[in-house]
């Protein structure tokens, strides 16, 4: 069975891993999830990731934060570009989430970025995802 919308099923993986508090979450790997899971992880929604190489696709497993009392754990973690509905926006209309106190992940012509890093670059793309 394909799958037809990768990133929906990586944040579904570690919205469900945090819902049951679990330590990590084992996710198919790609290029594209690298990336949003490395922004992840730069923004301190996650304590880290490692990638596992097989013969095939390879593996992400992903070590998520505990939930405590500081612990940055994301409250919304939503898939805002879908396959059936692409999202995109230029540099200047780039919002912000929730006051600036979440992050949009961007697919770019310069990589995949947060809002923030897109406004300074002076780029805009599709939002691949939100997450407060």
């Amino acid at each position: 069975m394909t799958m037809t919308d990768p990133i929906a099923d990586l944040l579904t993986r570690i919205r469900n891993g945090l819902t049951a508090k679990h330590t990590q979450v084992r996710v198919p790997g790609s290029k594209l999830k690298r990336a949003v899971v490395d922004i992840l992880k730069r923004e301190g929604y996650i304590l880290g990731y490692r990638w596992i190489d097989d013969d095939k696709q390879g593996f992400l497993e992903i070590e998520l934060r505990p939930i405590g009392p500081k612990g940055v754990v994301p409250r919304l973690l939503k898939r805002v570009s879908k396959p059936g509905r692409r999202v995109y926006v230029a540099h200047d209309e780039i919002g912000k989430v929730s006051n600036g106190l979440g992050v949009y992940i961007l697919s770019t012509s310069k990589g995949v970025v947060t809002d923030s890093e897109a406004r300074s670059l002076g780029v805009g793309g599709e939002i691949l995802c939100e997450i407060f």
